[in-house]
């Protein structure tokens, strides 16, 4: 079982890119402290260093994953290659969400401005589209401008004139 943790430990730092320090880092920033050098022999010292119930612990919480799989023979977690993909879409996935919300409270706040000053609702609608437009080399008019479906769902139904 201790060639399971240590083999796991190394794969889970693989497929995120992180060098020993790094982890060793992570580790002490979620309250269980070990130096690069214990990391190292974990994975590679001959023998092996055991790994003691907190430091499991500490790499289950780094990892998110669970003490099961910490423990698990490595044939039974996917090749490090799909781990890492899987990895980076999450981290992708999670980093779209918050700018989604975000992006959300500031069209919030601009509608917000629009619906105080009517007399600029239009200009800041046309104004955001321009400069997402030139953001994003055209892309978004080419999305949105031949969809008047589309264009009244991201604009509102009061979107400018043509």
């Amino acid at each position: 079982m201790e060639d399971n943790v240590a083999a796991r430990i190394k794969m889970e730092r693989e497929v995120r890119g992180w060098s020993t320090v790094t982890l060793a880092e992570k580790m002490s920033a979620i309250g269980h402290p070990i130096n690069q050098s214990a990391i190292w022999r974990i994975e590679s010292g001959k023998p092996r260093r055991r790994v003691n119930l907190d430091e499991a612990l500490g790499f289950c919480e780094v990892f998110q994953i669970t003490m099961e799989d910490l423990t698990a023979p490595p044939g039974q977690v996917a090749n490090a290659h799909v781990r890492r993909l899987v990895g980076e879409y999450v981290e992708k996935w999670v980093t779209w969400r918050e700018l989604d919300k975000d992006m959300k409270r500031l069209k919030d706040q601009l509608d917000a401005y629009g619906d105080e000053n009517p007399d600029q609702a239009d200009l800041i609608k046309v104004l955001l589209m321009h400069e997402l437009d030139v953001a994003s080399g055209g892309e978004f008019n080419r999305h949105y401008a031949h969809d008047p479906s589309k264009q009244r769902s991201w604009m509102g139904s009061n979107r400018p004139a043509k």
